[in-house]
């Protein structure tokens, strides 16, 4: 049967359609049509309200949330927790995120991806292993007992993801470029993150097709006079993309603008880097053994480290336009139409368009999310 989303503002590539109907057939969006179309006369009608129809959005990120922390359980029931609390804030695809930790956890987060998605559980996209292969003076909050180089002997165990989108978060100094090189060509995406390494470290990983970069500014050599480092390669090149956390936070907003001016918007993607307390009531949690707890919306371990965030995508998308300046549909963009490219999911996610798998959010005057579906399924 037919499904037809009426009395709503649709976002579509083209901009914002009142008057229509978008029509569904199952999973994927058929048309947008008029509201006289025969075929909307045998369908079910969802009344949108008036309200504000957007393209799901797609985090890359995700820690945790629902009070559950990937790493500590990295399973099926991990997993489910955490998709559910983000899709209230409007996301409806991810990548669960395991950070640094032994080879065991890592493979254990790659099966429960792999399970979540054979059994169809809504929203699951793949994996991004973030870690252990970083460098110590960029780890942040991540343990330095697990970090280590990486080398071709753990290549099958990093592809070992049979379906979806692996995303694996490295120091390029912690790695040579013909490694990097096996993994892109295995189909691994490859972001460089909490890193070191020089400009001429960076371009030698690109070339080999190093693809982005993880939370830009954050946990990576700055941009300086005589060295530009991770951040000035960021910036500099045009192809990669940059994941950014917009909390008002981990960067500076001005130092966020200045970014977008260096480069094409649509190689800017919105991460949420969320941690359990996304989604839930509770205040603090335990990382690996430190308590890390909730002080004015940040997350921060004993010393002050920020450790993930308390970050939602749809506040992330609220901040993009309240703190960088941009319009909302560049916001929603960031959110939905440019990670889906980023991960090569454009043919079929972030866009309300006819052939396009039905993911959205509705939103409301506040922008703040009262529905989504998931593959034509609706939640309140």
């Amino acid at each position: 049967m037919h499904r037809a989303l009426a009395n709503g503002r649709i976002m579509t590539p083209n901009g914002v359609v009142t008057g229509q109907v978008l029509l569904l057939a199952g999973a994927r969006i058929e048309a947008l049509v008029a509201p006289d179309d025969p075929r909307c006369r045998a369908a079910r009608v969802d009344d949108l309200g008036g309200q504000l129809l957007v393209p799901g959005f797609i985090d890359i990120q995700v820690n945790g949330g629902g009070g559950v922390l990937f790493n500590d359980d990295p399973g099926l029931t991990s997993i489910r927790a955490i998709g559910e609390a983000h899709r209230r804030f409007g996301t409806t695809g991810f990548l669960p995120t395991v950070i640094s930790d032994d080879l065991a956890t890592i493979g254990r987060a790659i099966d429960a991806a792999q399970a979540a998605m054979d059994a169809g559980l809504p929203g699951v996209l793949g994996i991004h292993i973030e870690g252990p292969f970083l460098n110590r003076a960029r780890r942040g909050v991540h343990d330095a007992q697990h970090l280590r180089a990486l080398d071709e002997h753990l290549v099958p165990l990093l592809c070992s993801l049979r379906g979806g989108r692996t995303l694996l978060t490295l120091a390029p100094e912690m790695t040579t470029p013909a490694v990097i090189g096996q993994l892109v060509d295995a189909g691994i995406i490859v972001a460089a993150g909490h890193s070191n390494a020089t400009f001429a470290e960076i371009e030698a990983a690109i070339a080999y097709g190093l693809r982005g970069f993880t939370h830009l500014f954050n946990a990576m050599s700055p941009l300086a006079p005589r060295e530009p480092g991770v951040v000035g390669a960021a910036l500099y090149d045009e192809s990669t993309w940059c994941g950014i956390i917009v909390d008002g936070h981990h960067v500076d907003p001005v130092a966020l603008r200045l970014a977008l001016r260096c480069k094409r918007h649509e190689r800017f993607v919105l991460v949420s880097d969320a941690m359990p307390t996304v989604g839930s009531e509770q205040t603090s949690f335990v990382l690996q053994g430190r308590t890390i707890r909730l002080v004015d919306g940040v997350c921060v371990d004993e010393h002050g480290t920020l450790a993930g965030t308390s970050l939602d995508m749809a506040t992330a998308v609220r901040n993009t336009v309240a703190l960088l300046g941009l319009e909302l549909a560049e916001a929603v963009r960031m959110a939905s139409e440019y990670p889906a490219e980023f991960l090569g999911l454009g043919h079929e996610l972030g866009r309300i368009a006819p052939g396009y798998r039905a993911n959205f959010a509705l939103l409301d005057d506040t922008l703040h999310v009262r529905r989504t579906w998931i593959d034509g399924n609706d939640s309140p």
